[in-house]
């Protein structure tokens, strides 16, 4: 009896991280890291875990995009969606209504990448691996297969992509041991929040250089004054031969970020992080031009692999920083990671959230072993948040990720965890609520606070 797909959920989960101002930055000051989390279902029993990361409000609309696009899935024989993952993808992202939303990119591009990655979570689960390695075993052809290289092709063929990869192909034995061994290079973004203390600040700077980390990241971007105190407190804290990049976290138009980079200069910066619109692939190009030797970075916003091929063609970014739940799955990041190697750019993955450490490094570890055959000046972010939610989380040794050995890509929750901050009738989000409405009187100044994520007036 042929297996079928027989269910894809969605479920809004919600953690409120803006208590502790956790993840705050200049755009996003009081975020709760929230997951559109996907289930796929089998037949036969089996599951794939995966998820769309969001701030909190509008999680949602994310969830909504997860079941408008279930139908494309659900009923459908498992060996003929798992064997043709590029196929999967095509037809997710190119529903000629759906896509209209796009095309290829907002909310149901992400929510595509959410049901991709439960699919390839769910193939890596059958095979018995861990995705990076499920990935690096492919061969270079069954690798291309699942890339789109419609809108690539005047600096990506496939022919192009298949010499890149069988270029590295010899080295991938040494190289998939030495992950082993000695796990892939980590940066920290915990010590920088911007609603931070000094002192919480300084701190955490210490800790992460006596963990190992030889990169730690701040957030730049409200006030200019405050911002040079900040990055001389991280300095004087780490010394002289840590790495210091900072993320304006797109606060800036063009020439207020090369103004605002001036000042920092005597702290001999390595990167700075989305210094404008993600959308500006021109402004990037003259920040960079600018700002030199500061390294620019950016691509955990980028809507799709056209935008990467934009920063690359106008040699806009030093550093590019795909991220797992942005695109459209597994394969849309493949198909950047080889625009990357293409254009000899370094991959450093933008982590953190909820879940996007333990999902990407995955992807960081294939493109090692696979596609760009190193780690050198790469790194991928880790931050210190929610980990003990998921049934295989992150393990950092030294200052670098450990390689994962369990099965599967990494994004399941415990089914615990799930049910206490499921939104809004989870008993974590029920206990505040009933909290606030026994203390708090409804005033002008409680209904603007409720309006928040996570509190109710």
């Amino acid at each position: 009896m042929t297996e079928l797909i027989t269910a894809v959920e969605a479920h809004d989960i919600r953690f409120p991280t803006s208590r502790h101002l956790d993840g705050s930055d200049a755009m996003n000051p009081e975020p709760d890291y929230s997951a559109a989390y996907v289930i796929v279902r089998t037949g036969g029993g089996q599951e794939g875990h995966a998820l769309a990361f969001t701030v909190g409000r509008g999680n949602e609309i994310a969830v909504a995009a997860v079941e408008s696009l279930a139908p494309l899935v659900t009923g459908r024989p498992v060996a003929e969606v798992l064997g043709d993952l590029g196929g999967t993808s095509r037809r997710l992202t190119g529903d000629s209504q759906l896509r209209w939303l796009g095309p290829e990119k907002g909310v149901v591009h992400m929510a595509a990448g959410a049901v991709l990655n439960a699919l390839w979570d769910l193939r890596a689960r059958r095979a018995g691996k861990p995705l990076w390695r499920l990935l690096s075993e492919l061969s270079p052809e069954e690798i291309v297969d699942v890339v789109d290289f419609r809108y690539l092709e005047e600096v990506l063929t496939r022919q192009e992509a298949l010499t890149i990869l069988r270029d590295v192909e010899p080295g991938r034995a040494g190289r998939r041991a030495r992950l082993l061994a000695e796990g892939y290079p980590a940066y920290t973004t915990t010590p920088g929040w911007l609603g931070y203390t000094d002192d919480k600040l300084v701190r955490l700077a210490k800790e992460a250089v006596a963990d190992g980390f030889r990169l730690i990241k701040l957030k730049v971007g409200a006030d200019p004054a405050e911002d040079v105190r900040r990055v001389r407190l991280a300095r004087e804290a780490v010394g002289p031969d840590v790495r210091i990049a900072v993320d304006a976290n797109q606060a800036w138009g063009v020439g207020q970020a090369i103004e605002r980079l001036a000042p920092l200069a005597e702290f001999d910066l390595y990167w700075i992080e989305e210094p404008t619109s993600p959308d500006d692939v021109l402004g990037h190009a003259a920040v960079r031009e600018r700002v030199a030797p500061v390294k620019v970075a950016t691509g955990e916003h980028a809507h799709n692999r056209v935008m990467f091929k934009q920063f690359l063609q106008a040699g806009a970014i030093d550093v590019l920083q795909l991220d797992a739940a942005r695109v459209a799955g597994v394969g849309e990041n493949i198909a950047i990671l080889l625009l990357a190697a293409r254009f000899g750019v370094p991959v450093c993955p933008h982590a953190g959230g909820v879940g996007l450490c333990e999902m990407v490094q995955h992807l960081a570890m294939f493109d090692y072993v696979a596609v760009s055959g190193t780690t050198e000046d790469r790194v991928i972010e880790y931050i210190d948040h929610l980990h003990e939610h998921f049934t295989d989380p992150v393990v950092i040794a030294d200052g670098r990720y450990v390689a994962p050995l369990e099965p599967g890509g990494g994004g399941e929750m415990h089914p615990a965890s799930r049910a206490e901050y499921a939104y809004p009738h989870g008993p974590r989000w029920t206990a505040d609520a009933a909290t606030v409405t026994a203390t708090a009187p409804v005033t002008a100044t409680a209904g603007a606070t409720a309006a928040r994520t996570g509190e109710v007036a």
